[in-house]
């Protein structure tokens, strides 16, 4: 029995490494998202026709209740937003006083400087690239005329 394990060649078999399950793809994820807003559409509009029946049986004092309650719950969302408008109404006045303030000083000095920029360009190029681009030419002439001279050299 001894032998014929020994005559047995062992496969070596490699290390099996954990898999993880695979990750939902984004289909799936958007499918339950969808889902999820659906559902809570159902119930919301559902809510809403369970509401409207029990005011429409609702005898006149309790709808009348409802009524003043809504009012003053209209009350408080006016307010509110009206401190909202006063917020956005002094973050858009800081915005402007940053733009007159801060902003056109730099463009005025950004003005500056790209004209200085063109004043040197121009500078440069008409009292250092131009004599350069001139003596190349007499030089490259001179040599050629030297050519043409002494045509047995080169």
């Amino acid at each position: 029995m001894a032998d014929n394990l020994a005559s047995i060649p062992l496969e070596e078999t490699p290390p099996q490494t954990p898999q993880l399950p695979p990750a939902p793809t984004q289909s799936t994820a958007s499918r339950r998202r969808l889902v999820g807003v659906i559902i809570i559409a159902v119930v919301v509009v559902g809510l809403l026709i369970f509401g409207l029946v029990m005011l429409l049986s609702a005898d006149a004092a309790t709808t009348s209740e409802i009524r003043d309650i809504f009012i003053i719950f209209m009350a408080l969302e006016s307010l509110v937003l009206g401190v909202a408008m006063v917020i956005l109404i002094v973050q858009l006045a800081t915005l402007i006083n940053l733009i007159q303030n801060d902003l056109k000083p730099i463009l005025k000095s950004t003005n500056e400087t790209v004209s200085t920029l063109r004043g040197t360009a121009t500078f440069i190029s008409n009292n250092i690239t131009e004599p350069v681009i001139k003596l190349n030419e007499y030089l490259a002439g001179l040599k050629k005329l030297l050519d043409i001279l002494r045509p047995g050299r080169r």
